[in-house]
């Protein structure tokens, strides 16, 4: 008798959410690294957001995210992440409780020309306890800052990664959520083995 047929592993689907400010590039992280054809919610911006959306640095923009940005990547054979892009606007933030629900882990990406806008989404994973990466964006012509200058500029302590990101490019987009991966690992172990000692 011949042994079993190797099966095909069942990749774990692991829950992601690319967060940020106005026109920091979430849409465009998604879109570069989805195996999929990613899903977005893109609408025309319209007079509507005139006085409500600041372009000044994004003058280009002409188009916004309403609800999600959603797509797919295997980090390997056994691992597969759905990632959940948020709306960047306030008047949208109604719904990132639901777009979060179940994540592991999120992406915060950070333009250095408005570096404020990325304020409320570190002040919510923080608050939800979340593990998240800091993606510093490097948008052409904006200024350049050391990472730890970002860091600090954002208050946030050094267990939370930090990284460069070009958003646009798929290889810096996937260090990108190999580094977020380990910072969600290193958490959950540090989390075994103090449940371990309590027992």
């Amino acid at each position: 008798m011949s042994g079993p047929s190797s099966a095909t592993t069942t990749p774990v689907v692991v829950k992601i959410v690319i967060s940020g400010g106005f026109g920091v590039g979430k849409t465009t992280f998604v879109s570069a690294i989805s195996e999929i054809e990613p899903l977005l919610t893109e609408a025309d911006m319209t007079e509507v957001s005139i006085g409500v959306d600041d372009t000044r640095a994004v003058a280009g923009k002409t188009t916004t995210t309403v609800a999600l940005d959603f797509g797919r990547i295997h980090l390997d054979a056994s691992l597969m992440l759905y990632l959940f892009g948020t709306p960047g606007q306030d008047r949208f933030s109604f719904l990132w409780d639901d777009l979060v629900d179940g994540a592991l882990g999120a992406v915060v990406l950070v333009d250095t020309r408005r570096i404020e806008d990325s304020y409320p989404a570190v002040d919510y994973f923080e608050e939800m306890g979340l593990p998240f990466l800091l993606a510093v964006n490097p948008f052409d012509g904006a200024p350049r800052f050391a990472l730890e200058e970002v860091r600090d500029a954002l208050g946030v302590g050094p267990e939370v990664p930090i990284a460069e990101c070009d958003a646009r490019a798929r290889s810096s987009v996937k260090d990108a959520l190999v580094q977020l991966m380990e910072q969600v690992l290193r958490r959950r172990m540090r989390g075994l083995a103090t449940a371990s000692v309590r027992e």
